[in-house]
């Protein structure tokens, strides 16, 4: 296997949000003494993210942004890419490739909420940052739910691909959660309960970084893929088809590869006639 493969992508994009992330908390926890900023309400005490990137560490929360949501979309790109080059489970529909396309739109929408509310920060454009945070919530969650859609038409048509079933999973747990903190993330918001927001928007943005990592699930068989790992029996070429190879997972070989029973005399029917002993002369 190569030493760098496409589900580094997911990876990379998952670590550099959690890396951002905790960068930031942990500057305003532990440098700044829990500070004020002139962007916070009057009695919030707990801040925002976006009061956080807007200060100091503005740099830090940019180029984070951006480097997440960069390798994010890679993953979302090589993940059709693989599909249709047949190196995972293809798709054999065009309401399943519609369902990728809707999927790769949302997500780059999603992509210019998160990128933009980093440079529009709130506290020099909180109008401008709103509307680029609701395009961040809004686009990654229809994403998510188009994704999860796609893959539960494709786990019906291949039911022996564990692999698809857990992703589908895991990201229909992330669907449902996220929209219900979201939910809670506005109200608290339209009734002014910041410090009640900031909580969630804290926990909504460390729960996105698991829903990044699950593209790990979905991009890592095709590293078994990309190179032949078949063998050869009795003359005859009998490599397994990558969605096979994908199901094995994980890239096993068939349980008789290498086997020394399995000989040209095991191929004769159980009831037919020996073949006749050779004769010596």
């Amino acid at each position: 296997m190569r030493l760098i493969s496409y589900w580094w992508f997911p990876i990379i994009s998952g670590l550099m949000w959690l890396a951002t992330l905790l960068g930031l908390l942990l500057h305003w926890i532990l440098d700044t003494d829990r500070v004020h900023y002139s962007s916070m309400g009057d009695t919030q005490t707990i801040a925002y993210i976006s009061d956080v990137g807007a200060a100091e560490l503005k740099p830090l929360f940019v180029v984070g942004c951006c480097i997440t949501t960069l390798f994010l979309d890679l993953s979302f790109g090589t993940d059709r890419w693989l599909r249709h080059k047949g190196r995972l489970v293809p798709n054999t529909s065009r309401g399943e490739k519609v369902l990728s396309g809707l999927t790769i739109f949302f997500a780059i929408i999603g992509t210019v909420g998160l990128t933009f509310l980093s440079g529009f920060d709130t506290a020099h454009y909180p109008t401008l940052h709103d509307i680029f945070l609701l395009l961040f919530i809004a686009g990654y969650l229809l994403s998510a739910i188009f994704i999860c859609w796609e893959y539960q038409r494709l786990g019906i048509k291949n039911r022996d691909h564990r692999i698809l079933r857990i992703s589908f999973w895991i990201k229909l747990v992330f669907v449902i959660i996220e929209l219900l903190l979201a939910i809670a993330f506005a109200v608290s918001n339209f009734r002014k309960m910041y410090n009640v927001a900031a909580i969630l928007e804290w926990v909504i943005a460390f729960i996105f970084s698991f829903y990044v990592f699950s593209f790990y699930i979905d991009l890592y068989p095709a590293a078994k893929t990309s190179r032949g790992m078949g063998f050869k029996t009795a003359g005859m070429n009998t490599s397994p088809s990558p969605r096979q190879m994908e199901e094995r997972g994980f890239g096993a070989e068939p349980a008789y590869a290498g086997n020394p029973r399995y000989t040209e005399d095991s191929q004769r029917p159980l009831n037919g006639p020996r073949a006749p002993a050779p004769t010596h002369f």
